[in-house]
């Protein structure tokens, strides 16, 4: 099966300070991977580079059998790749329904797409929320929320920067739950966080980058047998 997104040989700097060093991966249709590292080691930066908000300096993006490196933001958006960006970044004047309805799209042509009532039967607090303003949800809300403001458009492929930063166990789970759920649904999705036991039984793949570089890439099962890893690049 031929690559969804595939990164080769990719370098990014900012101005004179360069960060990704040669960095390469791959996500399939289906697939859930994951971008793991410690804090600083370009995982953010590799999602900007992907979106198209800190242009790749060499190397090549390519989604879905195109280049996409040198597209606009707006124009990755459109082709399929839906971003729940670290902090969230929730309007706070715009209410939860107002959000999910911005945001409608089927950029994928499915023939059962993700609409206001399917994302409320997925995420239940925002059905109860659905007239509360961005900036009066709590943390777990507001994540909810990004995540259906991203399914909303229907997209090929799903991230999550820091899936779960910040939020409490219970809500955490909850995250997890969703995660899983949209596997099993064919979503395609790059996960960057910190949890790795909870990612090894939802990814597929996983790529641990140290200093802008692919340190390891294997599958769960390969990540779940050597732990030393997680304690070299991890830090847990």
């Amino acid at each position: 099966m031929p690559a969804l997104l595939e990164i080769d040989a990719l370098e990014t700097a900012y101005g004179a300070s360069q960060v990704l060093f040669g960095l390469s991966l791959q996500i399939r249709e289906g697939e859930v991977a994951t971008l793991l590292g410690r804090n600083g080691m370009g995982k953010t930066t590799t999602v900007r580079s992907i979106m198209g908000l800190t242009p790749a300096r060499s190397g090549s993006i390519r989604f879905r059998g195109k280049d996409i490196e040198a597209w606009s933001p707006d124009r990755i958006a459109r082709a399929g790749i839906a971003l729940v960006p670290e902090g969230r970044q929730i309007f706070p004047n715009l209410t939860v329904a107002e959000h999910l309805v911005a945001f409608a799209a089927n950029r994928n042509g499915s023939s059962n797409p993700w609409t206001l009532q399917r994302v409320y039967d997925f995420f239940p607090q925002l059905a109860e929320r659905s007239r509360n303003m961005g900036n009066q949800l709590s943390g777990g809300e507001q994540q909810m929320l990004a995540i259906g403001r991203a399914l909303m458009t229907n997209p090929h492929l799903v991230i999550l920067d820091e899936a779960t930063e910040g939020l409490a166990p219970l809500i955490r789970e909850e995250i997890w739950r969703c995660l899983t759920a949209l596997k099993a649904a064919g979503q395609a999705i790059l996960v960057i966080d910190k949890y790795v036991e909870r990612l090894i039984e939802i990814a597929d793949t996983h790529t641990l980058i140290e200093r802008g570089r692919v340190a390891w890439q294997g599958s769960s099962a390969e990540l779940a047998g050597n732990p030393g890893l997680w304690h070299r690049y991890l830090g847990v």
